[in-house]
């Protein structure tokens, strides 16, 4: 019985030895609070991101101005940091792709009558080894994916940022527009009303004029409430409490593309936009796993070798090579071929479906936004005699050349003709912004 104790110490010192190097278990609770900040920070280095277009850019100290925007929402953006880690996985991936599976060690003993025993052995899988370039090519293609998408998601969120940076601006000026209407319109029914009690002004045009006034109260509480959901949304892209007020300083400015640069665009769309070359890369990791797919179809083999001994009067040692080998009859690995085999299909045609679309609606936002740039041009070549005409209408007013009824309708004319531009030209910047995002441009900023 002695001389069986070596086999067992050698198992006992071999389980003990792979047991050493396990990694070990711990627990890694969920938060139980929000992680919103109250003040807007960066709170990931720059260095670690990489977004085409956006430079190193100083934080002014009076306030947040576009580009300061943008790079706060890409860094701290809750829902990109959480994709972020996707990488992570990704790499563990590729990690884990390139590892060859372990050796397998068996031991055994046996007894009868006088007759005992015991034998070792260690083999092999060698199907990996074959199989292993195959399955690393697929999950680094796999991993570049998943950066590119994560690459895309940053570039949505920084044109987001960028659109809702507009909104909020164009929102201010046009607060101080609404504001000088609903002031003027105040003030001609104060005056018409009181007008109207001495017997000067008939009880129909003051009606109507309180219904304009209204209306003008309306579209400002209207205005202010945009504002206010807009501030929220981009607090909540900044990862900030939905409290905190932001002040937003600098113009908005994007520049708009000539046509030619647009073609030229749409003509290298594939090569450029991150979300088209991330299907591109799960296409190739696809391709690597239709032929890690047929590579499995061969059979799988194992070699290694055993060592036998066996007690009798005499000891007697056995040491000799050992294989297995799977008999590729029934299976063949037929069923996972026609899986990758189908599965790239799909994805080949997910990309000309993509491909398509993004063609498609970069076509629709450069229709919409040279309408938009016709009609801002139209009404920006009229906006200087109609100031004018307002401003002499005042002076006539003061000078009692002209009716304070007819001085209000040319200054709310005016002022109507004034909104209508500065929502034309946030209109045409948010398009602008959009348009570089579909066709996949480096971020643009004033």
């Amino acid at each position: 019985m002695k001389s069986r104790l070596p086999i067992y110490i050698s198992a006992v010192l071999l389980v003990s030895l792979v047991l050493c190097g396990c990694a070990h278990y711990r627990p890694y609770p969920l938060p139980t609070a929000p992680d919103l900040a109250k003040t807007p920070q960066l709170t990931v280095p720059v260095r670690q991101f990489w977004l085409p277009g956006l430079a190193p850019h100083p934080v002014p100290a009076n306030g947040l101005d576009e580009t300061t925007v943008v790079m706060l929402a890409v860094f701290n953006n809750p829902d990109l940091k959480a994709a972020r880690l996707r990488a992570g996985v990704a790499g563990a991936q590729v990690f884990a792709a390139g590892l060859l599976p372990d050796p397998q060690f068996a031991a055994g003993a046996y007894m009868a009558a006088v007759n005992y025993g015991g034998d070792l052995g260690l083999s092999e899988e060698i199907r990996s080894w074959i199989t292993r370039g195959a399955a690393r090519a697929a999950a680094a293609a796999a991993q570049k994916q998943v950066n590119l998408d994560i690459l895309w998601q940053e570039e949505q969120v920084a044109a987001q940022a960028q659109q809702l940076f507009v909104q909020i601006r164009a929102g201010s000026r046009l607060r101080a527009v609404y504001a000088a209407t609903d002031r003027l319109l105040a003030a001609q029914y104060r005056r018409d009303h009181t007008a109207m009690e001495r017997g000067d002004a008939t009880s129909t045009a003051v009606s109507s004029e309180l219904v304009a006034l209204s209306d003008a109260e309306t579209a400002l509480r209207q205005l202010e409430s945009q504002a206010d959901l807009a501030r929220r949304q981009l607090n909540a892209l900044l990862g900030l409490d939905a409290d905190v007020q932001l002040h937003l300083i600098g113009p908005a400015a994007i520049a708009p593309l000539t046509p030619t640069a647009f073609h030229a665009a749409i003509a290298s769309l594939p090569r450029r936009r991150a979300d088209l070359l991330a299907l591109q890369a799960g296409y190739q990791s696809q391709e690597e796993n239709v032929r890690l797919a047929v590579l499995r179809q061969f059979p799988a083999l194992s070699l290694g070798a055993g060592f036998d001994r066996e007690l009798e009067v005499e000891p007697i040692n056995g040491f000799g090579p050992a294989a297995t080998l799977s008999l590729p009859i029934f299976n063949r690995n037929r069923g996972q071929i026609a899986v990758q085999r189908a599965t790239r299909a799909v994805l080949r045609q997910t990309y000309q479906a993509r491909l398509d679309a993004a063609v498609s609606q970069a076509g629709e936002v450069w229709g919409a936004a040279r309408i938009e740039a016709a009609q801002l041009r139209d009404l920006n070549a009229r906006l200087p005699l109609l100031r004018q005409t307002a401003a002499a209408a005042e002076r006539s007013l003061e000078r009692s050349h002209l009716n304070a009824t007819a001085y209000v309708s040319l200054e709310s004319g005016y002022l109507a003709k004034e909104a209508q531009a500065i929502q034309l030209e946030a209109a045409l910047e948010s398009e602008q912004s959009a348009l570089r995002l579909l066709l996949g441009l480096p971020f643009a900023a004033h």
